[in-house]
């Protein structure tokens, strides 16, 4: 039996052309379908389970306006007044080239044109900076295969960004303990280190070569440096899905050197090894289960609520302290609503959260007071804060508009500010 749970917009998976389209019910499994005149039907599991509910999660309604208006989006798509959310975080791309030639990868890395140079990056972070945004991630490509990185975070800093965040693989982080040392002393903020498993076989299948060893190598250089690192593993079913709670275990073990875990359940826009079937799908209620049986307890689905910042759909958050011998769990529920509509400040807590719980100090060297006293705790809290954290990002088969409009992770380019999963959007060829 199929019950129509709402009605919304999304695209065509080959041609792109924008379509109505409906979330739908079957048994405890929901799924956007949409239909195309040229290339017909399709369908995609967007989350499977009753445990957290779809219906319930974020206590989120959709917007009246989807009764029969279709919106603009995502054609040329930058932000405009129908979007519903400020830019929490601003994606730089500071080269396409990479270091690795992975199958999964969101922005196709490899062959490209020249870099972009720090003068015209330098202006990007002006603008980015004269509107209010002051967080910025430097992406790619691999941003560490440029030697003159570091003069980009300074460009960065000096324009006036107050939390600039790296998006790499650590390989060169852990090789080039100079380099790194000079990314920290420039005023790089924290690592986004994509961090797939805890084997060699995992990075073998995701990546194409063994690189456990440095990934740790790159973990024991930015701890030198009080540079936080969150480890970000691509999800892939049959692949490290299994590996959840271990990834767990790993951060946590090395806390405060690694400040928390952003999961990101595997999309097919960018370079995909295949065309992806329902069960290549990793949706976010699955996340969250594999999190509390992986750990057996220890992390659990009520420790964790919908994304502060965006539609409730796409993530999670759970904010936690590490003790000496048990994690504690500070997660605040969230009203998604809140977020949105006229509220013109919730992007700015968002952004000092992440960076409260991201960055390191020297202090987190000092952790000698007695955690059981309120003191100690409120030090602990500061110098070993961990997040477990989701990102669900959205290809052409499982494009919602209606969350592409709540989307708060935006990519500048050429002075338009894109939402990411617009940027990244691929068409995926027919099948035969």
């Amino acid at each position: 039996m199929t019950e129509l749970i709402s009605k919304t917009f999304s695209l065509c998976p080959v041609c792109l052309k924008r379509l109505p389209a409906e979330i739908v019910k079957r048994g405890q499994e929901y799924f956007l379908e949409k239909a195309c005149k040229v290339h017909g039907s399709s369908s995609a599991i967007i989350w499977r389970g009753e445990n957290p509910s779809f219906e319930r999660w974020g206590n989120y309604a959709p917007s009246a306006e989807h009764s029969g208006v279709q919106p603009a989006c995502p054609d040329q798509c930058g932000l405009c007044p129908d979007h519903q959310q400020k830019t929490c975080c601003a994606v730089i791309e500071v080269t396409n080239r990479c270091n690795l030639s992975c199958p999964y990868c969101f922005a196709q890395s490899g062959a490209s044109p020249a870099d972009p140079t720090v003068e015209y990056l330098a202006r990007c972070f002006a603008e980015l900076v004269a509107n209010g945004n002051t967080f910025v991630q430097l992406s790619g490509g691999e941003p560490t295969v440029r030697d003159d990185l570091p003069e980009i975070v300074a460009a960065a800093r000096t324009a006036g960004c107050e939390n600039i965040q790296l998006n790499s693989n650590g390989i060169r982080l852990g090789q080039d303990k100079a380099y790194t040392k000079a990314l920290a002393g420039a005023g790089l903020s924290f690592v986004f280190m994509q961090f797939d498993g805890t084997s060699d076989s995992i990075y073998h299948r995701m990546r194409g070569r063994p690189l456990l060893a440095e990934k740790e190598a790159a973990i024991a250089a930015c701890s030198e440096e009080l540079l936080g690192v969150t480890l970000v593993p691509t999800l892939v079913p049959g692949v490290n899905d299994r590996n959840i709670g271990e990834i767990l275990d790993f951060g946590l073990s090395r806390s405060p050197s690694v400040r928390g875990v952003h999961f990101q359940p595997v999309s097919y826009f960018g370079r995909y090894p295949e065309l992806p079937r329902d069960e290549d799908r990793i949706t976010l209620p699955d996340v969250l289960r594999e999190i509390e049986g992986q750990t057996k307890g220890k992390i659990k689905i009520t420790d964790f609520a919908p994304s502060g910042c965006g539609h409730p759909g796409c993530g999670f958050h759970g904010d936690f302290v590490v003790m000496p011998d048990s994690l504690v769990r500070l997660t605040c529920s969230t009203d998604v609503r809140s977020c949105c509509g006229n509220d013109d400040t919730a992007h700015l807590r968002n952004r000092k959260f992440v960076a409260r719980r991201w960055k390191r100090t020297a202090a987190d060297c000092c952790g000698d007071k007695d955690p059981a006293s309120l003191d100690g705790f409120l030090n602990r809290v500061k110098s070993n804060g961990f997040t477990i954290t989701a990102m669900n990002f959205q290809d052409a088969y499982t494009l919602d508009l209606e969350r592409l409009r709540r989307c708060s992770v935006h990519v500048y380019e050429s002075g338009r500010t894109i939402p990411f999963c617009a940027k990244y959007l691929t068409g995926f060829p027919t099948e035969g």
